[in-house]
């Protein structure tokens, strides 16, 4: 994986600005649907597909892609917008969100899109499900295997027991294929994390079950691809990188209030947001996109 230059950092905070957009304007014309997670984790998002996945969206089912599990299902709309930014699907489409017979639930459904890689909506089976593939493509490409699992998850979704056991099992097996990106954004739908359910120490109790441990800013483009090309040299170990971010990024009225977890900008409130995202540069929304 390429060294970022300063370019292509322009080029990617450019375009998770243009996703942020994209989320917020879907949000608007759905009525329902979650805020924070999704434009925390654009970066992120932004990053893996412009940058880090090795895949090809007119070959969703090529045998040698990276694969991309996202746990938490809710924060799907800046799957949605960044997969049709990186050409999966028509960037009209998104304002399709959770209408009836859209192909974009409100937990994303592979049935109804094949280059997804997993449904998901039950929060704490996503991580299940990447071990599953990550120990299926060691077997079928063997142990040298330079495909990648991608595992994505939230931090209050880890108070499920079933990830724990899960972790114990990928450290155990030594699943060297799979990294894992905790959005350490610190809230969730009933408040924050540490008053519901203190998470912290977290890098220390994932590396208790013998994961490579990495803690970064989840909006430095350079730290996530440094994170994920140091995770990728790790050999004896499944990696983690716990990604600390800010939820609502990029509205400051949206920005670490854990009220906006799931709950969708009124017309007043998108159009808001869309002005200060646009101050930050990138696209307005033409009539016929």
């Amino acid at each position: 994986m390429e060294n970022l230059t300063d370019l292509k950092i322009k080029e990617l905070k450019i375009t998770a600005n243009n996703i942020r957009q994209s989320i917020i304007e879907m949000l608007v014309e759905a009525k329902s649907g979650h805020t924070a997670g999704p434009l925390g984790m654009a970066d992120i998002f932004t990053l893996l597909y412009f940058h880090a996945l090795k895949q090809d969206p007119k070959r969703p089912d090529w045998k040698d892609r990276d694969r991309l599990v996202l746990s938490n299902g809710h924060i799907c709309p800046v799957l949605y917008a960044t997969m049709a930014y990186a050409g999966y699907m028509p960037i009209n489409e998104l304002l399709t969100l959770r209408k009836f017979g859209s192909r974009l639930q409100g937990h994303p459904h592979r049935e109804f899109m094949p280059w997804l890689e997993n449904s998901s909506g039950p929060l704490g089976s996503g991580l299940s499900q990447a071990i599953g593939m990550a120990i299926a493509d060691r077997i079928d490409f063997g142990p040298g295997t330079d495909k990648t699992i991608y595992c994505l998850t939230g931090d209050g979704e880890l108070n499920e027991g079933q990830n724990w056991e899960a972790i114990m099992l990928a450290g155990k097996e030594h699943l060297r294929n799979l990294l894992v990106i905790v959005d350490r954004n610190n809230i969730q739908i009933d408040g924050f994390t540490e008053n519901v359910m203190p998470l912290d120490d977290l890098a220390a109790k994932w590396q208790s079950f013998n994961w490579h441990v990495q803690e970064i800013d989840g909006h430095n483009f350079r730290d996530i691809n440094d994170a994920i090309c140091k995770a990728k040299a790790v050999y004896e170990k499944p990696s983690v990188i716990i990604a600390r971010t800010i939820p609502g990024k990029g509205v400051r009225e949206f920005e670490r209030d854990y009220h906006w977890h799931g709950t969708p900008p009124n017309k007043e409130q998108g159009q808001m947001a869309l002005k200060e995202l646009r101050t930050l540069g990138g696209r307005i929304k033409s009539e016929d996109e």
